[in-house]
């Protein structure tokens, strides 16, 4: 953004249902200054009515009435605030397991997250053990492009933890090799602390000895502040994920609100909306409820245009370059690693899934297997012309092939080499998480 010189950053809270999410993120506003006290006064008021009096933190995210009766976040929470050089999108995605395609939604538009895990007694083991939401938010997260995390390890202050140090230990040791395991540096990508999201101890400023005597490293805020992303690319072409959408009555134009993952969009320019090949005009951009005239790489932005209705634009349309138009796809080329199939099926041409690829829902098929990998003993990019000594007719859990993969509709895609976050995806079927793949050719057949 002009005459802005903080950098900005899109956090995601994850983690299993019930860990503490909202309440965090409900405590960072607060914290931060973005919630006033009397605000605060009347959530915990109705909060009392409902008979759920340390829900109230959690209102500040969860803003419907459904979310708030039943203690569930359901959709994805957005909200701003900053930390003395860092301006951040908090997005607070739901941990139950039936809204999964939420969260993911909300990790797809992330820079870094923040995994929050209970410390309450049998509330990790349930987060972490198989159909806990810990391990598949972990996994998803690495899976859509989070680099970093931090582990917050919350309700320290419960009275089954008391801040016991044993059981801080005995949680970041289970979660350290998992970490590992699902593709994630530990010693450079994961960073832990313990926390009470409910009171707000060691989130702003650090906690006192008197309150935990072994912990001596940074607050949540702190660590925050000096966390290292990569830089964004202002000079690629425009990929801007379209999220949303609406009519600002009385005024003319269509406003989208999205992330712009690459380029620059400034006020008067000349762009596309694909797939549909929509030629629009910039006529005006908002940060943060605030106009500016330019917006650049990693902003969640609202961009008004002029020359397309607000009918014509669904999420998963993505507003680019003219000049370098984002890819529209009904077949590619994957790097399919299977993680765990239904049943302990099989995986072969004719199988169908969903496919989840930034903000795009779509149901797919394999169509072709090409080949399987051997990690063992090959590294990326694979060999493009090599062909396997057979016909492969199928693949089981945790194997990794090349495939064909096909799709309804025409989607706006690119290779992962090109565009990571427009080449990524997961494959779900019936509410299971069954693979994670990249995107690494289209064939110029599925072009249109």
């Amino acid at each position: 953004m002009e005459d802005e010189t903080k950098r900005h950053l899109n956090l995601v809270l994850i983690g299993h249902v019930d860990a503490g999410k909202s309440t965090a993120g409900g405590q960072i506003l607060l914290l931060s200054g973005q919630v006033d006290k009397q605000t605060i006064k009347n959530y915990e008021e109705e909060a009392k009515k409902k008979r759920r009096e340390s829900w109230y933190m959690a209102y500040i995210m969860d803003t419907n009435e459904e979310e708030r009766l039943k203690g569930k976040t359901v959709e994805v929470g957005r909200a701003h605030f900053e930390t003395e050089n860092t301006r951040f999108t908090i997005l607070d995605a739901p941990g139950h397991k039936c809204y999964i395609p939420n969260m993911i939604a909300g990790a797809s538009q992330a820079d870094i997250g923040v995994l929050v895990i209970s410390a309450r007694k049998g509330e990790f083991e349930a987060g972490y053990e198989s159909g806990g939401q810990t391990r598949e938010h972990v996994l998803l997260a690495k899976t859509l492009g989070v680099s970093k995390l931090i582990v917050v390890i919350n309700k320290m202050d419960e009275p089954t933890v008391q801040w016991s140090k044993e059981r801080y230990d005995e949680i970041e040791g289970k979660m350290v090799p998992f970490f590992k395991s699902s593709g994630y540096n530990v010693n450079k990508d994961v960073q832990f602390l313990p926390i009470s999201g409910l009171c707000g101890t060691n989130m702003k400023t650090k906690m006192d000895k008197s309150i935990c005597s072994w912990w001596d490293a940074p607050c949540l805020f702190d660590v925050l502040d000096h966390i290292e992303v990569p830089l964004c690319d202002h000079k690629s072409s425009v990929r801007m994920l379209i999220i949303g959408k609406y009519k600002d009555h009385g005024t003319v134009g269509t406003v989208l609100i999205g992330k712009l993952e690459s380029g620059t969009i400034t006020e008067g320019d000349n762009l596309l909306v694909m797939p549909n090949k929509s030629n629009v005009k910039v006529i005006g951009i908002t940060l943060d409820e605030r106009k500016v005239r330019r917006a650049g790489p990693g902003e969640n932005v609202c961009v008004k245009l002029n020359g397309i209705e607000e009918e014509d634009i669904m999420g998963g349309f993505v507003l680019s370059s003219i000049t370098n138009p984002v890819g529209a796809f009904a077949e590619f080329n994957a790097k399919l690693h299977i993680l765990e199939l239904l049943d302990n099926a099989v995986l072969s041409a004719g199988y169908k899934s969903v496919l989840h690829i930034h903000s795009v829902v779509e149901e797919c098929e394999i169509v072709d297997l090409i080949e399987e990998i051997n990690m063992k003993k090959m590294k990326e990019p694979y060999p493009k012309k090599k062909k396997p000594k057979g016909k492969l007719i199928f693949v089981k859990n945790d194997a990794v092939v090349v495939c064909r993969i096909r799709v309804n509709n025409l989607i706006c895609i690119e290779k992962f080499s090109d565009y990571p976050q427009l080449g990524r995806f997961t494959l779900r079927t019936e509410g299971k998480t069954v693979a994670v793949g990249k995107v690494v050719d289209v064939p110029s057949s599925a072009r249109f």
